[in-house]
């Protein structure tokens, strides 16, 4: 044998692959199956009804929303095209901007006080155990499954002249704080606010009693080992990690703030005056009872663009900080 046949033959060269060639075992996972294909679209035949319903209940409103924002209209006459009319009248009509304001008013109650009184809830009842806890979290949570209609006409009991309220006022003494809390220029909005606290209250502390349940032990434990106080715990660890709760909570309550009306209908229905009138209020006043479906459409669009954009704001602002 010669020396030459002893030598390892050398492995052939790779033949070039030209760029953007696909080889067949490529080709194959890249073409689907037959029955991938058929469990895609089985699925979109499940979905279709679904599909089907929110088309017909959610996108074709909005469109004619839309549409009758753009057109004076009484509901019943001829329809007038005005264009952009009602949309700049939402932000000149004086009875609209009094309204908005109500409505910054409301967000303080709605949204600012459950939430400051939710994360202090949370931070009593979420890492230790205390004597009743669980009443006082069922007594929190008891607006959230009554209706809101409920709701409002317990509060008008309480706030009425000999109601509840006041007749705890004269037997302390009192008796000259006693008003007739609903029918009180001044008093009116914050009292709604006051409904508004309780109501949205126990949401907040349910959502932020759960995110502190989360919470991993260890970091309290290296926490006190360190010396932390239960003040710096609470905001060193337990509001950073509370940051999607917060999102969460923010955006209901505040939303809940600007479309708040079955509160204020039972309640007041916007009185005394205007002082407890809000958007949605006035909403279906145009819509309902002095007919305006245009400006009504525009009110209800520019409601939901608002919503839209505060949730957008809030979960942006709370995926930057995370």
């Amino acid at each position: 044998m010669s020396s030459r046949q002893l030598l390892p033959r050398r492995a052939a060269p790779a033949a070039a692959v030209p760029e953007g060639a696909v080889g067949p075992a490529a080709r194959g996972r890249r073409r689907q199956s037959p029955r991938a294909r058929r469990r895609r679209w089985l699925g979109l035949a499940f979905a279709a009804p679904a599909l089907i319903m929110y088309g017909f209940v959610v996108v074709v409103p909005i469109v004619q929303s839309v549409s009758y924002s753009f057109y004076s209209w009484d509901g019943v006459s001829t329809a007038r095209f005005v264009g952009l009319s009602n949309y700049t009248a939402f932000f000149t009509d004086p009875e609209l901007g009094e309204a908005l304001a109500h409505v910054l008013v409301l967000v303080l109650f709605f949204a600012g006080l459950p939430i400051l009184l939710g994360l202090l809830s949370a931070a009593l009842l979420g890492r230790g155990k205390l004597r009743g806890a669980g009443l006082y979290r069922w007594l929190l949570f008891l607006p959230q499954v009554l209706t809101s209609v409920v709701v409002a006409v317990i509060w008008k009991r309480i706030y009425g002249p000999n109601g509840p309220l006041n007749s705890a006022l004269r037997a302390v003494g009192l008796g000259d704080l006693a008003r007739n809390w609903l029918g009180d220029f001044t008093w009116a909005l914050p009292s709604l606010g006051v409904i508004g606290t309780w109501t949205a209250l126990g949401l907040c502390m349910v959502l932020f009693v759960a995110g502190v349940a989360a919470i991993p032990n260890e970091l309290y434990e290296q926490a006190r080992l360190d010396g932390a106080s239960p003040v710096k715990e609470f905001l060193a660890i337990t509001l950073p990690a509370l940051r999607g709760q917060l999102a969460v909570a923010l955006t209901l309550t505040v939303t809940g703030a600007l479309r708040a009306f079955d509160l204020v209908w039972v309640t007041t229905q916007g009185g005394p005056g205007t002082s407890t009138t809000t958007p949605a209020l006035l909403l279906y006043r145009k819509a309902f009872l002095n007919p305006d479906v245009g400006m009504a459409a525009a009110i209800g669009i520019v409601l939901a663009i608002i919503c839209l954009l505060v949730a957008l704001i809030i979960t942006r602002l709370s995926e930057e900080n995370a």
